[in-house]
């Protein structure tokens, strides 16, 4: 494998060379998501069974096993041996191969219910090998582009992404029910998400292999042309690193996304209830896809918002409309308020991880990546299923046994989402004061950094 600074020197469009890689891996990865991930639920709770709060399940444990390995064993180990590429290709390898095994098992099963834990069990197992591709890929992006451009960079990124998930939900879509000709559950029973996600997984390795160089730390940067636009010379534009700082915005962000993610896995549930919307699973792949055409749509224009308006500025904006659009999801009695919604989440969703990704890496030290993006990529990963396992699921469960209608159930714990993301919010406004607060007392830290990074 070449080193990136080989890749420099060869070619003066490497630029472009690696982005189409990267947008090549991402566009895969989106598609595998929206494909497999917006459609399990659905499998695991009316197929298989599950409760509501079990179904949320294949995103806690999964999540919280992806976030020790990423913090105590993919992260520590890239940062050692300054390698990113590779961790990327096994992991998906890995994904891939496992996600074959848990389908031909979990089918072994003749209680549907067995058959539900095994399937959480196993993507648990397959997230823990899985993850060091999460890990290195976020090191990888931050190795590769400078602070100035990391923003538009990822805002493209995650654009791009958008693009691939929305092709990914339409399909599963058409698949979950045999396009209306089978039955609910067939894709995932009869194995064709399974497969497909899992050809996915490996496809997404090639253009990493041949289009991306790998990355680490320790470089030489010899082209005028190319060294401006990649993350060269960091450590001397970096704020002095701060745990109180780095720490405080973590737990702000946590807690903005556990609010905003929890409802994540119940929202198709709540979408296709006969006493709620109703809807079918085309429908349904309609209403998730507003969110992926906002993400396409904003996550162009991500990049260039966050360096004019500010990385904390659009970071608090867009959590106060994550605030909105659970409110909205919450009381709306109109399915045409329901894409209202449903594109505001996405609009928001992008703002929030593109600007707390470049603040994220600005704050970050480059030798410490590796571990401490693993603690960045925690607020995420396990936003996905704590809020729901812990909050969202068992009172969602409650309000059904106490005689609560079922769509009335899933609304009131949508208000607390929004409740959770409101406070995070305040957190995020703690977390600023804490920076600014340090930034007076250490006067010239930030004067080699543009402003529109610091505000």
């Amino acid at each position: 494998m070449k080193t990136m600074n080989e890749e420099l020197k060869s070619n003066k469009n490497v630029l472009q060379r690696i982005f189409l890689g990267l947008s090549s891996f991402q566009i895969l990865a989106m598609f595998r998501r929206g494909l497999f991930y917006t459609y399990l639920s659905l499998y695991l709770r009316f197929f298989l069974n599950l409760s509501v709060t079990a179904t949320t399940l294949f995103a806690t444990i999964p999540m919280i096993l992806s976030v020790v390995a990423q913090n105590f064993v993919w992260g520590p180990l890239t940062d050692k041996i300054q390698k990113r590429r590779i961790f990327i290709v096994i992991g998906e390898l890995s994904a891939g191969i496992g996600i074959v095994i848990v389908y031909f098992v979990h089918n072994t099963f003749a209680d549907l219910q067995l058959a539900g834990y095994f399937v959480i069990i196993g993507l648990s197992i397959i997230e823990f090998f899985w993850s060091m591709s999460n890990i290195a890929w976020s090191a990888l992006v931050s190795d590769i582009f400078s602070p100035k451009k990391r923003s538009k960079a990822m805002g493209r990124l995650t654009s791009l992404g958008g693009i691939g998930q929305i092709v990914g939900v339409l399909i599963g879509g058409v698949f979950y029910d045999g396009y209306g000709l089978k039955y609910d559950g067939y894709g995932f029973k009869e194995g064709p998400l399974f497969f497909i996600a899992a050809a996915i997984m490996i496809t997404s390795i090639i253009p990493i292999l041949f289009l991306v160089p790998e990355g680490g730390a320790k470089r030489s940067w010899n082209n005028p042309e190319i060294k401006n636009n990649f993350s060269s010379g960091e450590s001397t534009n970096s704020p002095e690193f701060s745990y109180v700082v780095f720490l405080s915005y973590i737990a702000a962000l946590f807690i903005i996304n556990v609010g905003r993610n929890s409802i994540a896995i119940p929202f198709s549930q709540y979408l296709v209830l006969e006493s709620g919307f109703a809807v079918d699973p085309l429908t349904l792949g309609f209403i998730s896809n507003t969110r992926g055409i906002a993400i396409i749509l904003i996550g162009f224009i991500a990049g260039k918002l966050t360096n004019k308006v500010g990385l904390r500025k659009t970071l608090v904006i867009s959590s106060f409309f994550a605030v909105i659009y659970l409110i909205i999801i919450a009381l709306t009695t109109s399915l045409g308020l329901m894409y209202v919604g449903r594109f505001i989440w996405g609009a928001a969703e992008v703002l929030i991880m593109t600007s707390s990704y470049a603040l994220a890496s600005l704050l970050i030290p480059q030798e410490k990546r590796g571990r401490l993006f693993g603690v960045y990529n925690a607020t995420f990963f396990l936003s996905w299923g704590i809020g729901s396992t812990f909050v969202i699921g068992p009172l969602i469960d409650r309000l059904i046994a106490d005689g609560i209608p079922e769509n009335n159930a899933y609304k009131f714990a949508f208000l607390i989402s929004a409740i959770i993301t409101l406070g995070g919010l305040i957190m995020l406004f703690f977390a600023i004061f804490i920076e600014r607060k340090r930034g007076k007392n250490n006067g010239d830290q930030k004067k080699n950094i543009p402003k529109k990074l610091q505000d």
